[in-house]
């Protein structure tokens, strides 16, 4: 099987080639990727917890679902595409923001992406792939925040990262 490119981008989000997703973590290069946010009607989070044969941070809790968009596909597809695929169903999408953020890892690999945040709404349960994802579950917003404070190593650091700049987001809607 093919390894998945990801897209190279520059700090304007403008494409400069493409790469295998591997080689691009371990050299820590600049790419474009996403990040989902599902919320329910009682404005809770779907969280994942990451399946243990991932490559890096297996069994860390992280938001809905992300990934790297494919060359020539939009933020929105890919994100669509990738919440199909990991959590077994789609929504319509929003793009909220974007942010460029590098978490590195113990095990030398280093996410440095141009990332795009999207929002979407589900009130079911989803039918997880057991390959991508071991566990699923709704919490509060303040909860997710207050359990990251308590228990910081149970998620992944890029959710970490993503979260406290979604957060202030968050806090507008339940307004």
């Amino acid at each position: 099987m093919k390894e998945e490119q990801v897209i190279l981008v520059n700090e304007k989000d403008e494409p400069i080639g493409l790469m295998g997703k591997l080689e691009a973590h371990e050299k820590g290069l600049l790419h474009r990727a996403f990040s989902v946010f599902i919320l329910n009607e009682r404005n809770e989070l779907l969280l994942q917890q990451r399946a243990a044969e991932k490559y890096h941070s297996p069994l860390l809790w992280a938001n809905s679902c992300c990934s790297h968009q494919r060359d020539g596909e939009s933020n929105i597809q890919a994100g669509q595409r990738r919440l199909e695929e990991e959590m077994g169903f789609s929504v319509p999408l929003k793009e909220v923001f974007s942010f460029i953020y590098k978490a590195p890892f113990d095990n030398g690999l280093t996410e440095h992406e141009f990332d795009h945040v999207m929002i979407g709404y589900f009130d079911g349960e989803p039918v997880i792939n057991l390959e991508e994802v071991a566990a699923w579950k709704w919490m509060t917003i303040e909860a997710v925040r207050e359990d990251m404070e308590r228990n910081p190593e149970v998620y992944t650091a890029w959710f970490k990262i993503i979260f406290a700049q979604f957060y202030p987001y968050l806090e507008a809607l339940k307004k």
